[in-house]
């Protein structure tokens, strides 16, 4: 009979070890953020201020910055979807019929992830709502082995800080296998929740907003990583200023509109500091006044200045907060 295991370790079989090519690729990484870790601190801290205001403020100041973020993504995948023709998809499903219905449905997709919903490393499939068809062939790599491989990776990433990973994870997407649909915008959603995966208030860290140049691709882990910080830290002040702008102006409407009477005046002003653009019919659904009481509130606040008509149009007009 074999002696006890402890005093026969060369019995033991050998545990699962990392692919060398792997080590070396992590250990880079490793190497890139010690290089970085003064200016790693100082995105951190900004990324820690946006969570600390967006966990004090209401819940859809945070769905106008994922709106924004979502809007800046789709430029840089090459989609370009202006803010009206998101609003409108996003809060009435309606689309011109020289529009993208796929493009839209990304960039809703885009705009659901960053406002909710369980992290991509709890279960990347249903984060991308992807799965392997039923009649995928045998000797077709099944998606689930290639998100598994990526998931592997990021979890032997573990003692990198979130906003390292986050990069990691980005550069490494197309890598894994997982870009075979030409998703930058999945690829640069999952990332933004990992980097804010530790915050409260904030569920993803702006990555686009103000301009996408952290998350071009090429150069050595370094470079790539010393981008990406300073692609994040605009996109943080970017993203604070927005909300200055907003609490700025929610402090005016609210002083003006408190000698009007009835819930639709506050309510009105909520639905306009979470959406960028807002038309009257918009208004109407997410209120849930009739129109006239929407399009009366609508004409006595652009009379007063807070808000101002954006298409310059007799019909299907747009209005957005006037800042």
């Amino acid at each position: 009979m074999p002696g006890p295991i402890e005093e026969r370790p060369e019995d033991l079989l050998p545990g699962p070890k990392a692919d060398p090519r792997e080590t070396a690729l992590l250990d880079d990484w490793r190497k890139a953020e010690a290089g970085h870790a003064a200016r790693l601190a100082r995105v951190a801290s900004r990324l820690g201020a946006l969570d600390d205001r967006l966990r004090r403020a209401p819940g859809g100041w945070r769905h106008r910055l994922a709106l924004i973020e979502a809007a800046d993504l789709s430029w840089f995948v090459g989609d370009r979807i202006g803010p009206d023709r998101l609003a409108l998809w996003i809060a009435l499903r309606l689309s011109g019929i020289q529009d993208d219905t796929a493009a839209l449905a990304r960039v809703g997709w885009a705009v659901r992830r960053l406002t909710g919903g369980p992290g991509p490393e709890v279960d990347l499939s249903a984060f991308l709502d992807r799965r392997d068809p039923e009649n995928l062939g045998d000797d077709a790599e099944l998606f689930a082995d290639r998100a598994g491989g990526w998931l592997d990776l990021m979890s032997q990433a573990a003692d990198l800080h979130p906003i390292t990973r986050s990069c990691l994870g980005f550069h490494l997407w197309s890598l894994a296998g997982l870009g075979q649909h030409g998703d930058r915008m999945e690829a640069a959603v999952t990332a933004a929740r990992i980097a804010a995966s530790e915050g409260r208030g904030a569920l993803f860290a702006p990555l686009a907003t103000g301009g996408a140049g952290g998350l071009r691709a090429g150069g050595p882990p370094a470079d790539r990583l010393a981008r990406w910080l300073d692609g994040m830290q605009t996109a943080c002040l970017t993203a604070m200023r927005q909300l200055d702008d907003i609490e700025a102006w929610s402090v005016r409407a609210g002083t003006e509109t408190a000698r009007l009477s009835g819930k639709t005046p506050s309510t009105l002003c909520a639905v306009l500091t979470e959406w960028q653009l807002v038309s009257a019919p918009m208004a109407e659904v997410l209120t849930g006044a009739s129109r006239a009481a929407v399009q009366r509130n609508l004409a006595w606040m652009d009379a007063r200045g807070l808000i101002r008509e954006v298409t310059g149009q007799g019909r299907y007009r747009m209005w957005r907060i006037a800042k």
